[in-house]
């Protein structure tokens, strides 16, 4: 089969349907009997007067044959493409205009064709593997056509899904070294991955201020993820544009010297994302708890100041509370920070969700989403953003009643509008099905790893458009590293496998845990009590010995000297507890 030297037909055209064609299979063939095991999955060229048509077998069978003796099986196909140009400069384009007619001769396909197909036709190609039909022949994926228009990576567990990721993100870097690139961890296995090109994130080093969440959020993360009470937030939606406006005065006045005037008339939301001190914040609340007569409408007020000062006092959502009676409009640092503007050698940033509480980790993915959304449209898409999102079931589920309104709302916005503004999607989900089927429709490049769920491969099945929907039949029996690429950034849905990922660019999980417990951890008291050491400093504000966040930085990074961001990644210094204690009344 290498070479494009010329084989005797081994079938013939016996139907034609649309893009499908039916192939007689001859008994005459003078080919070896293993090349004559075409069977599901391989590519075909059908001779025809002015082009040859690339094909892909989807079934063989030997039940109603034609009458004659001279076929002794079936193949049905799918008629993918055509190679134009002839044999001095072939061409190879999507789609069929000459289509085959009865009696056409089929060939088994050449690597020469093959070569053809694949061939990159820019230079923005990236080398992701080899065709799983001839491993002679490079697969490539168009980078510009993949990250326009969304890309998604589906597969179950256990199928090298995050090696997949890893090595895309790798080689778009490679190919791409301006493009900024955000990556939500939910598993913190990418830590060590891309090296000193990436900026790790966890709730140690990272900052939010508060005031950067909207409405929905900030209500999300004091209610702890369960719906609000009606009456506290009546009462929030009218108290926060005053503190906003409060805190602009304060800012107007030190600058300006002008005489105190009402906030309402600064004209803020509870959305802008502005400053506001959590000291104003309760002191307007207890300001109207004061003018109150009746006991049980105090109570409300009551609750929500003890809700409010519960979460600001709670250490494991500093990363957001932080210096919150000082103020300060830190949002070009955050953005900055977070985004890798300007990107010093570091155009990748990693958001390690592990660590955050539980209720608060979908206000923030909602906040981020947001943000780099919104900083794309009002920048006009200047400086281009992969967004890319680990188990994205989990943020833009299908169900309505899961997960978190606004964080949907803020993907659903990336996939549907985000390329116009120079913010690009990415998806990883091991459960396509539980996935809004709106945001998967959006992505028009699709890797599909082995999925052995029924309802994920119907979804799948709904999301490719191709002529080779016939193809994810093969599906739930890909090999590890095996994937089905469709769409538009490959020249045709192929079924390609995943090149190595070198060792140190192996995700942690794949990496180093196994299921056999190490010799050296020795499993006895003192062990067990240092987890629970490092389990508790997560939600204290002590110094933690042996803490991963402090100790488990990439390798390549450990031999620099302390940069400014390694006491960053540090928890925070024993903090004075008077430093909580919040103010009744704001400053004059």
């Amino acid at each position: 089969m290498q070479g494009s030297k010329t084989v005797t037909s081994f079938g013939r055209v016996i139907s034609v349907r649309g893009s499908l064609a039916r192939v007689g299979l001859l008994a005459s063939s003078q080919l070896a009997v293993s090349a004559v095991r075409a069977t599901v999955g391989r590519f075909v060229s059908v001779r025809c007067t002015n082009s040859t048509i690339v094909a892909m077998i989807t079934d063989v069978t030997c039940e109603d044959l034609p009458s004659s003796d001279s076929y002794i099986a079936s193949a049905g196909v799918d008629l993918l493409g055509e190679i134009l140009g002839g044999p001095e400069r072939p061409k190879f384009q999507r789609g069929v205009t000459n289509y085959p007619t009865i009696g056409d001769a089929v060939d088994l396909i050449t690597n020469q064709e093959l070569r053809t197909v694949y061939a990159p036709t820019g230079s923005d190609q990236i080398n992701v593997g080899t065709l799983q039909q001839d491993s002679s022949v490079i697969a490539y994926v168009d980078v510009e056509e993949m990250l326009s228009k969304h890309f998604a990576v589906l597969g179950s567990t256990g199928v090298g899904k995050s090696s997949g990721v890893s090595l895309l993100l790798n080689e778009i870097l490679k190919s791409r070294p301006t493009l900024r690139v955000f990556l939500l961890d939910v598993h913190n296995e990418y830590g060590r991955c891309f090296g000193d090109r990436a900026l790790v994130l966890n709730p140690r080093n990272l900052k939010l201020p508060f005031w950067l969440f909207n409405f929905e959020e900030i209500v999300d993360v004091l209610f702890a993820g369960r719906p609000g009470v009606p009456e506290e937030l009546d009462i929030l939606a009218e108290v926060i544009p005053m503190a906003k406006g409060i805190y602009t005065q304060y800012q107007n006045a030190d600058r300006l010297g002008l005489k105190r005037i009402d906030p309402k008339a600064v004209g803020y939301t509870v959305d802008t994302p502005v400053p506001y001190r959590l000291v104003d914040l309760i002191s307007l609340i207890d300001e109207r708890m004061g003018k109150l007569e009746n006991r049980s409408s105090r109570i409300i007020y009551h609750k929500l100041i003890s809700r409010i000062e519960t979460v600001r006092n709670d250490p494991r959502y500093a990363f957001m509370f932080d210096n919150a009676n000082v103020g300060g409009d830190t949002m070009a640092e955050v953005i900055s920070h977070l985004f890798r503007l300007p990107a010093n050698g570091r155009p990748m940033t990693i958001m390690q969700l592990a660590g955050f509480p539980a209720e608060v980790v979908d206000s923030v993915v909602s906040v981020l989403c947001r943000m780099a959304f919104d900083f794309g449209l009002w920048s006009d898409g200047v400086s281009p953003l992969l967004f890319v999102c680990e188990e994205a079931h989990r943020y833009a589920s299908a169900d309505r009643n899961i997960g978190f309104g606004p964080t949907r709302k803020a993907v659903s916005r990336i996939a549907k509008e985000g390329r116009k503004y120079g913010v690009y999607l990415g998806l990883v989900t091991q459960r396509p099905a539980e996935l809004d089927a709106t945001i998967i429709s959006q992505c028009n490049t699709l890797f599909a790893m082995r999925l052995a769920n029924d309802r994920d491969q119907a979804l799948l099945r709904s999301a490719v458009s191709d002529a080779a929907a016939n193809l994810l039949s093969f599906v739930p029996s890909l090999g590890t590293r095996e994937v089905l690429a469709f769409g538009e950034g490959v020249a045709l849905p192929t079924r390609l496998r995943f090149k190595e990922v070198p060792i140190h660019q192996l995700p942690r999980s794949e990496a180093t845990i196994s299921t056999v417990p190490s010799v050296a951890a020795g499993h006895d008291m003192h062990f067990v009590s240092a987890v629970l050491e490092r389990w508790r400093g997560a939600t204290s504000h002590r110094d933690v010995p042996n803490d991963p966040a402090i100790n488990d930085r990439p390798a390549a990074r450990a031999m620099e000297p302390r940069t400014v961001e390694a006491p960053m990644l540090q928890p925070s210094m024993g903090l004075d507890p008077d430093r909580f204690s919040l103010l009744k009344k704001p400053l004059r």
